[in-house]
């Protein structure tokens, strides 16, 4: 069973499919790709590596659930709802590619609208948002955000500015680490030549968000030292990303500084658990995909297989250590938030009211901080670097879902009881 179809998904299906194993892949999205390759399986601009990973998990026997939200697993059973009901699925080895989130650090005007996750908005975009001719500025940390400029660009918007919260120099010493992984060259000359009009400003980053009647107007900016403002339709805004970790937590899977700890073949501290691509890791594509294979490999017995593909897997993630240090947090970026600012957007819960209190837990328990909708994803991890709070394991479901699903979930614990009773 693999958990998540993004590239380390469909690579860690397709490669237990082909080795013999009985494979299914299970995702909340109607369709595989994951946000890299989301709505790129029949579209025309697809890259040829993702069409060619597409292809490979067509050719397959790999079953495909997809329109399912995994939000709690047990020894042996994995619990998904969709829109027909729950979904408990047995697996004997289970592989998470759960992916990761962006991380959004809280500044005045953040929960204006048309102020959005850099990757959300480019997901809005390739969903129908219309773009064209829109003024947008990028602003955040991580190679994330060319990405999303570069697209936006393609598609017909203006974007007024990329800010970059790192400098120059560090910006340049990444470089130098992207020029010697393979495939990372091509890449960033297609980026370079989608954004060659767009201004990159290191050592920027956002302020305040500022408009009328609730919709953003402008963007104020530190650049280089001095405060100036630029007027905008949207603002994409995202600081680098956070790996979700809540459904390997749940099951007992060991963290390492924040990522899932795997051993040379992607299995976790949890007998018959793998993990692969950003829980693991923040690498990009290429690292996913090979973190993807091998666990495949792994998982279905075939480890000789996986031992050709160590040596690429090191070499990429030398390049995700590279891009660790190159797009780290500067202490400054903890002093944007104003005390009315709103650090829990599904509570209303100021950065003054979390000031009473010393921990995530108590937070929580004073305040419902983190117990809103997104469930702590988005503030838990602001609060991480703003406060260092250790938000802890989460609890089933970790996703919102209905009444009866949860009671489906009692019921598969209660059944797992017994099993292990009677044995």
């Amino acid at each position: 069973m693999v958990v998540g179809a993004g590239p380390a998904g469909i690579a860690a299906a397709v490669s237990a499919a082909r080795s013999g194993a009985r494979s299914a892949l299970v995702d909340d999205n109607p369709s595989p790709g994951g946000q890299i390759w989301r709505n790129a399986e029949h579209a025309s601009e697809t890259s040829s590596s993702a069409a060619a990973w597409f292809e490979r998990l067509r050719s397959t026997s790999v079953q495909h659930l997809f329109g399912a939200r995994v939000f709690g697993a047990d020894s042996g059973v994995v619990s998904a709802e969709s829109a027909d009901g729950v979904l408990q699925i047995a697996y004997r080895d289970l592989i998470l590619a759960t992916g990761a989130r962006e991380r959004f650090l809280p500044f005045p005007g953040w929960t204006l609208a048309n102020v959005l996750g850099a990757g959300g908005l480019q997901a809005l975009a390739k969903s129908g948002l219309p773009v064209l001719n829109k003024r947008i500025v990028i602003a955040g940390t991580g190679p994330l955000l060319l990405a999303v400029a570069a697209y936006l660009q393609d598609h017909g918007a203006h974007v007024v500015a990329i800010c970059e919260q790192t400098s120059r120099t560090a910006l340049a010493r990444f470089a130098w680490h992207a020029f010697h992984a393979p495939g990372k060259i091509a890449e960033a000359w297609n980026l370079s030549r989608s954004i060659r009009s767009v201004p990159l400003y290191t050592n920027t980053w956002p302020v305040a968000a500022l408009g009328d009647h609730g919709r953003l107007r402008v963007l104020r900016i530190s650049h280089q030292g001095k405060i100036r403002e630029i007027e905008c339709d949207y603002v994409g805004c995202g600081f680098h990303l956070v790996p979700n970790v809540e459904l390997p937590r749940s099951l007992g899977c060991e963290l390492e500084n924040g990522f899932v700890h795997v051993d040379d073949f992607q299995q976790t501290s949890a007998p018959h658990i793998y993990c692969a691509g950003e829980p693991t890791v923040i690498g990009g594509l290429e690292l996913s995909l090979l973190e993807g294979e091998i666990a495949g490999y792994a998982a279905a017995g075939r480890r000789d297989t996986a031992l050709p593909l160590f040596g690429q897997r090191a070499r990429y993630r030398r390049f995700a250590r590279a891009m660790a240090q190159a797009f780290s947090l500067r202490p400054v970026l903890k002093s944007l938030a104003q005390p009315d600012t709103w650090i829990c957007r599904c509570e209303d819960v100021s950065l003054e009211r979390l000031h009473e209190h010393d921990s995530w837990r108590a937070a929580k328990l004073h305040t419902r901080c983190g117990m809103g909708p997104c469930q702590g994803r988005i503030c838990g991890a602001a609060l991480e670097f703003l406060q260092g709070w250790d938000t802890g394991a989460p609890r089933a479901p970790i996703f919102p879902v209905r009444c009866a699903s949860v009671a489906a979930l009692a019921s598969a614990h209660d059944l797992t009881a017994s099993k292990g009773s009677a044995q």
